[in-house]
């Protein structure tokens, strides 16, 4: 009896020495954050690919000390509710995304998860956020600051069909900061001498409706905001069936096929919120942490683009872009 009794005691110590690094590793792997990527569209390679260098270069490592979960939509914005929905129910630690429909379905999704953004055209005017210096609840990051760059865009889209008299811009109905977005612009294009078209489009988007309304309305040129993104395939491809010129707030509508985009640098932008993330974790509240205005721009013109609409992009453009694709 005593032999067996000592033998039990080697093999419960043996089992015991085994089975420590196991329970250690299985309690490490349950303390590493978990950061959510996402995203309306494909995966935006380069940007993720910047985002994940800065994060190392904070000193944190994909598979070492963080877990990174992405969830891309494919321009199916019904999709986005329900990618949020399983990234909470996975409690993550941070959800990173972009675009007001992708904040907001995190936003239904989550109040306590927190939210960074790294790019919302006005987060005040749309309610996702009290104010910029402090925007309480779960929600902070980057805003693209479209109002005070929409002027820009149309000057942009004026030096490439100088002939256009009136241009149509592309608007959710019913959406506040839409509406500022239109009231700004709309002081520049007086500037111009161009007449600005409004085009509403109500949830579910009609985009087919709508460009049939701007091709009525003669308008030489379309503006098309950062809300859209979730749509770039299919706006794209209406704009080239319709024959309009159109310049977009991403660069991703440009890479899809589109004519022209100018606004902040989006893989900047994934840049900068890595730092959001970094100060998240070491336990400051988001609702706390100011967002950050945009501090790098890109001009981005698509030549092929430029050529099928029989467009001639002025040199003086493709000198100031900071990308031309061929």
């Amino acid at each position: 009896m005593r032999a067996l009794s000592r033998a039990s005691r080697i093999a419960t110590l043996v089992l015991g020495i085994l089975a420590a690094p196991l329970a250690t590793n299985a309690q490490q792997a349950w303390n590493v954050p978990r950061i959510a990527l996402l995203h309306p569209g494909p995966r935006p390679q380069l940007d993720y690919e910047v985002f994940r260098q800065a994060l190392r270069d904070l000193g944190y490592v994909e598979g070492r000390n963080i877990v990174i979960e992405e969830r891309l939509a494919d321009g199916k914005a019904e999709r986005l509710r329900s990618l949020a929905v399983e990234l909470v129910r996975l409690k993550v630690d941070v959800i990173i995304t972009n675009s007001t429909p992708a904040i907001r379905a995190a936003k239904e999704a989550t109040s306590t998860i927190p939210i960074v953004m790294t790019g919302s055209a006005d987060p005040v005017g749309t309610g996702l956020v009290a104010n910029l210096a402090r925007p309480g609840g779960n929600i902070t990051g980057l805003s693209i600051m479209a109002p005070d760059l929409d002027g820009k865009r149309l000057e942009l889209l004026s030096e490439t069909v100088p002939n256009a008299s009136r241009t149509a811009m592309l608007l959710e109905a019913a959406n506040r900061g839409m509406a500022r977005r239109f009231e700004a612009t709309q002081v520049a294009a007086r500037a111009l001498g161009v007449s600005l078209h409004p085009v509403e489009v109500e949830r579910p988007f009609d985009f087919e409706t709508a460009f049939t309304k701007i091709t009525k309305a003669a308008a030489g040129g379309l503006l098309v905001p950062n809300l859209f993104n979730p749509y770039s395939g299919q706006l794209v491809d209406l704009a080239a069936k319709h024959r309009i010129p159109t310049l977009y707030d991403s660069k991703h509508f440009v890479e899809a096929g589109g004519l022209m985009a100018y606004g902040p640098s989006t893989t900047d932008q994934y840049r900068r919120a890595a730092a959001y993330v970094d100060k998240i974790l070491k336990g400051a509240k988001p609702g706390d942490l100011p967002i950050e205005q945009p501090t790098k721009f890109e001009l981005v013109i698509n030549l092929k683009t430029a050529r099928a609409l029989g467009l001639t992009i002025p040199q003086s453009l493709l000198l100031r872009a900071d990308r031309v694709i061929e």
